[in-house]
């Protein structure tokens, strides 16, 4: 990953980031475009699950929630 990127289960909780990069594959790769996240699409940390995984992030006007391994697949730049 590029240095000013961080994956997205390192984004501070209640900080955005700008999608940049998404690095699954297969049906997650699908998974991930059909929730929105597309290059340029901002995602905001909202609250981590009393376990800590996964987080909530709210993502085009909806609250959607992802466990750490799959987040660590989409690369964002914070704003």
């Amino acid at each position: 990953m590029n240095d000013k990127y961080i994956p997205l289960n390192y984004l501070p909780l209640g900080k955005k980031g700008k999608v940049k990069l998404l690095t699954s594959e297969g049906i997650m790769r699908r998974r991930m475009l059909d929730l929105g996240l597309i290059s340029d699409t901002e995602v905001e940390a909202l609250q981590k699950s009393p376990s800590g995984d996964p987080i909530a992030y709210y993502i085009r006007g909806a609250v959607i929630a992802l466990r750490s391994e799959d987040a660590s697949k989409i690369a964002v730049e914070i704003l």
